[in-house]
């Protein structure tokens, strides 16, 4: 089942003309248009369902530096920031606390990885610092569980999805953007070659220029206009908890359980690294590049051959723009919580913290997260077609590193000097041939 959002209302009338088009009302296409309109620009923001209707508000609401790849602790660093100064423009609360990240191992291997990263992490004034079994025990005097080391960065966060985007998506409105929920946009339309607008069902939207961040529906966007978009999909399963009594304040991982205190006192509960791949023509005739991501993960990993594999190999990604599209059958996409999951997270939650004995499921839900070969996301344009950009692939990391990741979609689109280098993020890694293989920790 979905999760409860903070719902907001729509601007049912479409602008004829704007400078940008938003494709997506997750948190990075939410961010994307209020950094926008920061800019100056005017823009429309279509979402085929509800703003922060799918991954955006289904993750764990960590917001986090700790165990980021590389090229992404410049975009941590400046989402936390932003985290703060959004909530306060927006005038409703996100959820948004410092009450960081810590992370446990039993493994001395794993600990050691954590002291590398920590060492590159100082390089761009991360602080985050390895914690012994002793100062473990300091922290979480219940915990029954013998670590080896921990991993510990105070000044990361957390948030409430269910909150935190529809809040980003009121500052947005402040700026001036529109925002047109149940109106999927079926495709580009193109003048020349160029695009000169978008198609959506409720009509055309002049422009020049469009970003599209639609999760895990941007591959078959783009496959609609000749575009090859390698990313993979996979189902997680997330769930909350009744209140709980005060064992952490903050954000909690090992590979038994991962926790985040919520606003209502219980937690928002998972398991690190376990989830299910949808199996499609799209995955498989990728396989080369996934391969390695795959086989570093593979442990926590399901595959299914269900009923997307057949709905890609037999359906059209030709479908007419003057008619439904794809985008129009499915809202919301909700896949069923794995219960496996849930209960062997809440069992080992409790089995290491007796202090937790009495806390339940109050409920749980899936999510379908968008996953390139390589785990970094793609912000970049798409060269063969001017005007055309991508905002997707955030491999589970998007909801922490939204405000950022926007911030830095709005710069590209807009010829400004960029947030970060943004040659990590391009598009161009994923076709040309290069090797690609796994660079986060976590």
């Amino acid at each position: 089942m979905s999760p409860p959002v903070n719902r907001i209302p729509s601007d049912e009338r479409l602008p004829e003309a704007v400078d940008v088009v938003v494709i997506g009302g997750g948190v990075i296409g939410v961010s994307s248009a209020y950094h926008l309109a920061r800019k100056g620009l005017s823009v429309a923001l279509v979402e085929k369902g509800h703003v922060a209707g799918e991954q955006s508000s289904r993750n764990w609401g960590w917001c986090r530096q700790q165990g980021r790849a590389r090229a992404e602790i410049p975009l941590a660093r400046e989402a936390l920031r932003l985290w703060e100064e959004l909530q306060e423009e927006a005038g409703a609360d996100t959820g948004f606390r410092r009450t960081g990240v810590l992370f446990l191992t039993k493994d001395p291997k794993e600990a050691a990885d954590w002291e590398r990263w920590a060492a590159v992490a100082r390089e761009q004034q991360v602080h985050s610092t390895l914690l012994t079994p002793e100062q473990i025990r300091e922290k979480l005097p219940g915990n029954a569980q013998g670590w080896v080391a921990g991993l510990h960065t105070p000044s990361d966060g957390r948030a409430e999805p269910s909150m935190a985007v529809p809040a980003l998506a009121l500052a947005a409105r402040k700026r001036g953007v529109t925002i047109h929920q149940s109106c999927a946009a079926r495709g580009l339309e193109l003048t020349g070659g160029a695009i000169s607008g978008v198609i959506t069902e409720k009509g055309t939207i002049r422009t020049q220029a469009v970003l599209l961040a639609g999760g895990a529906w941007s591959s078959l966007f783009c496959r609609r206009h000749g575009i090859d978009l390698p990313v993979g999909l996979v189902d997680a399963t997330a769930c909350r908890t009744t209140p709980a009594p005060d064992f952490t304040d903050g954000a909690l991982g090992t590979t038994e359980y991962c926790i985040r205190r919520r606003l209502d006192g219980g937690f928002t509960l998972a398991l690190r690294g376990r989830g299910t791949v949808n199996l499609t023509p799209d995955i498989l005739r990728h396989a080369k590049i996934f391969w390695p991501t795959f086989k570093q993960r593979r442990a926590g990993l399901k595959l299914r051959l269900g009923a997307d594999f057949f709905r890609q190999l037999f359906g059209s990604a030709n479908w007419r723009l003057d008619q439904p599209s794809p985008f129009e059958a499915v809202r919301v996409q909700d896949p069923a919580p794995d219960m496996d999951l849930v209960n062997a997270a809440l069992s080992a939650l409790i089995a290491g913290n007796p202090v937790l004995k009495d806390i339940r499921i109050a409920e749980a839900w899936g999510g379908t997260i968008d996953s390139t070969p390589d785990t970094v996301p793609v912000i970049s344009p798409v060269p063969s077609q001017k005007g055309f950009f991508l905002a997707t692939g955030f491999s589970g990391h998007g909801f922490g590193i939204g405000p950022a990741a926007g911030k830095l979609a709005a710069d590209i689109v807009n010829g400004d000097t960029p947030l970060v280098d943004p040659a990590a993020y391009s598009y161009e890694r994923l076709i040309d041939g290069r090797p690609l293989a796994p660079v986060g920790l976590f």
